[in-house]
């Protein structure tokens, strides 16, 4: 077979939230390049409908609750040996500023910035994550390249991951593990389920899609290409980025 980089034949890779939406997408394009998934999500429904979805064999579904400690011990229990990990899990929460409180807070914070860090330093700690492995997070452009009105406690997680990343680049270099984020723009399957009692479709077609200068928003696949990419040896020289995904939105 002639060689490609992006191929992931020969690596296991396990990606968080892949019952719906992005982290969905990511899990079936890395079955379609050779990847062996091993597929974690809340609700088993959905998480067992994206199993039948992965092109290949050998893949392997894990139900759990992120928010709770014992369910990501748990998670890195059953978990094989990995080569990757595409952080997808996360809740979005729009709220003005003056009526966050530590309920809120708490909530988004221990989803979206405290899991994803406590699983990589799980999987890290019981040698689940082999050397010269790729570990990437899903962040968002917000909080990381811009701010939204009611996004400031979603953007504080995600800039916080953006953060994080740079120093465990600099640690996990010496065993040859890289680790980056990518940031997309508005991908609706991940946005509209969960904030449209916010904004109607039609709401967002008016104030959101045309300021994306290639004239539409994302796809779970566009970002699945980036995970591809970072999870690769077509990445191999990559590490400590924030991967902007947006279709110019951020030229605006």
């Amino acid at each position: 077979m002639e060689y490609n980089p992006f191929s992931l034949e020969g690596k296991t890779i396990l990606v968080t939230g892949a019952s719906s939406g992005i982290g969905r997408g990511i899990a079936v394009e890395c079955s379609k390049m050779g990847a062996k998934l091993v597929i974690h999500g809340r609700d088993l429904g959905r998480l067992e409908k994206t199993l039948s979805m992965l092109a290949g064999d050998g893949h392997k579904a894990i139900q759990a609750d992120l928010s709770k400690q014992e369910e990501i011990d748990r998670l890195v229990e059953q978990s094989p040996t990995i080569n990757g990990i595409v952080h997808s899990a996360g809740i979005p929460k729009i709220c003005a500023v003056k009526y966050i409180d530590r309920t809120l807070l708490e909530e988004i914070v221990n989803v979206n910035e405290l899991a994803p860090i406590l699983l990589t330093t799980g999987l890290l700690k019981k040698r689940k994550l082999q050397k010269k492995s790729s570990v990437v997070f899903v962040a968002s452009m917000s909080g990381v390249f811009i701010g939204n009105i009611g996004e400031a406690s979603y953007a504080a997680t995600k800039g916080a991951i953006a953060g994080f990343i740079k120093s465990a680049a600099l640690e996990l270099a010496a065993q040859g593990t890289r680790v980056n984020t990518i940031c997309p723009g508005l991908v609706p399957t991940s946005i509209l389920s969960l904030s449209n009692e916010v904004f109607t479709e039609e709401q967002l077609k008016d104030t959101m899609y045309g300021r994306y200068p290639l004239k539409r928003v994302g796809t779970p696949e566009d970002i699945a290409n980036a995970s591809i990419y970072l999870l690769s040896d077509g990445s191999s020289w990559v590490t400590g980025i924030n991967l902007l995904i947006d279709g110019g939105y951020c030229l605006t």
